[in-house]
């Protein structure tokens, strides 16, 4: 979200659903956030430079500072055309005043990852951190010097699992070199929800798939995110504070997983989600968990027809997907 639409997210959507999971944002730099996405039309919200306005995002964020967690900018070609490095200095402004941490998204260069990283701020968490190449953080096999450099100076590592930003060579890598994500996520949408991401659930199978501890997968899930944001009483069950949990369960099975360029890793387990607890009050989830063998299907032509798939005609478009989870929005 962002400084010219937050208000009627709040009103229409976080206010509403005031008894189901709570909703916290980062602010996307863009004074309109993501507007352009689909498989016909792409217009990258940073390609506009004078969209980018750090005053009217320090604004926003200060009118909404109960739910307004840090600052959001896409970094890359894609989500930036040719603007460069410009949003992020904004966005690095906007957050330097506010005193909140930034997230930024990297995609194809330029910018290149090593500018980004070298811009950056302890505490800052960057997105997409186990993506292909390019802006990929190994190169022939190994990890690359300014990534190990970065989380030296306390940068965060989230994994932001969408459409085009986990790879399964880059992970092993990682994960070989000891170095593991500091907090695993969805990057979940309209494009990616019927694979290869699928759920927050479906992203923690395949780090474990790959070797990373189930109890070190479910910290970077609920512990460490809410450290990140500066959000203690979260991600944690103890007297006193919030009595919400999210109950998986562990099923056994023959599992093909999916990343991003079409690889398969193959498990004997997999996570789906069994209900959450809000406030000490049940939630069940009776959906079973995503198909795996039913292969992804072909990008939507249009956003209309990604809207029909997922929703339905004249469906209810606030309402999330039964077992979705980890929802990023910009």
């Amino acid at each position: 979200m962002a400084a010219a639409n937050f208000l009627g997210f709040r009103r229409h959507v976080i206010e509403p659903a005031a008894d189901a999971p709570r909703i916290l944002a980062f602010l996307n730099i863009s004074f309109g956030g993501i507007f352009g996405f689909s498989s016909r039309l792409m217009v990258g919200e940073r390609a506009e430079i004078q969209l980018c306005d750090a005053r009217e995002a320090v604004a926003c964020a200060r009118d909404n500072a109960d739910l307004v967690l840090g600052m959001k900018v896409r970094t890359g070609r894609i989500a930036g055309g040719a603007s460069g490095i410009g949003p992020l200095e904004v966005a690095l402004e906007a957050a330097d005043e506010l005193g909140l941490p930034l997230m930024t998204h990297i995609d194809d260069p330029p910018p290149g990852r090593r500018t980004v990283l070298g811009m950056l701020r302890p505490g800052d968490i960057l997105t997409h951190c186990f993506r292909p190449f390019p802006n990929a953080p190994v190169q022939n096999g190994r990890i690359r010097e300014d990534v190990r450099a970065a989380r030296a100076r306390g940068l965060i590592f989230d994994i932001g699992h969408g459409m085009g930003s986990f790879d399964f060579a880059v992970a092993r890598t990682m994960l070989a070199e000891g170095f593991e994500p500091d907090v695993i996520s969805s990057d979940l949408h309209l494009f990616c929800v019927e694979g290869p991401a699928y759920d927050l659930p479906t992203c923690l199978s395949k780090l474990v798939a790959l070797g990373l501890s189930l109890p070190a997968a479910i910290r970077a899930a609920t512990l460490a995110p809410a450290e990140a944001i500066g959000r203690s009483e979260l991600g944690r069950l103890a007297p006193g504070l919030p009595g919400d949990a999210t109950v998986l369960r562990l099923e056994s099975g023959q599992f093909a997983f999916r990343d991003v360029r079409g690889n398969i890793v193959k498990s004997q387990e997999r996570l789906v989600s069994a209900g959450i607890v809000m406030g000490g009050r049940w939630m069940p989830n009776d959906a079973p968990g995503p198909d795996l063998a039913a292969p992804v299907p072909a990008l939507p032509a249009t956003h209309a027809e990604a809207v029909r798939r997922h929703f339905g005609a004249g469906g209810a478009c606030c309402e999330p997907a039964d077992g979705a989870g980890g929802l990023q929005a910009g």
